[in-house]
């Protein structure tokens, strides 16, 4: 989790970052337009600043990273942001960090399941459609009725672990 806006940690080398924020960045655009809502240059520059890494990002500190771009901003108008959104499917809340990440499949509504590496902090969302089905018919079992599906699992991802076992020998 990002908690000093100038310790953003680098993904992973063989990632093209710079490829993939535009590439969300582009499709957000599109889907706003496509949807008829406003990507105002606020809720634009939040997704910009949630997309600089697959950290998660608390609001406070993307409160601190807009401030030299909009001088007022105030906590209500990041959370405002952050509304709209989660809203419109194009970031997530990582529940048990209370912070946010950019969505990677932000075109249709999707469970969640999300690896949190404990060393290096990334977040990888994946579909995992078998999982979810089993936990659908789990539900469906229980007679429960979900709003929306949602799994976060803390570990150690495999680039943390593969420089661990490097870094051994």
């Amino acid at each position: 989790m990002i908690t000093d806006p100038q310790k953003i940690q680098e993904p992973n080398a063989s990632h093209d970052h710079k490829a993939c924020v535009n590439r969300a960045i582009r499709k957000a655009e599109q889907l706003c337009r496509e949807r008829g809502v406003q990507l105002t240059p606020i809720r634009h520059k939040t997704l910009e600043l949630i997309w600089t890494s697959h950290q998660a990002v608390k609001a406070y500190d993307l409160l601190e990273r807009i401030k030299p771009f909009n001088a007022s901003a105030k906590p209500a108008t990041v959370y405002r942001a952050l509304d709209f959104l989660i809203e419109q499917k194009l970031i997530h809340r990582v529940e048990s960090m209370n912070a946010f990440i950019g969505c990677n499949h932000m075109e249709s509504q999707h469970d969640l399941l999300l690896l949190i590496c404990e060393r290096c902090h990334e977040i990888e969302e994946r579909p995992a459609p078998e999982v979810m089905a089993r936990l659908s018919q789990e539900l469906a079992t229980a007679n429960f009725s979900s709003q929306r599906k949602s799994i976060e699992i803390h570990g150690v991802c495999g680039r943390c672990r593969h420089n661990d076992s490097t870094s051994k020998k």
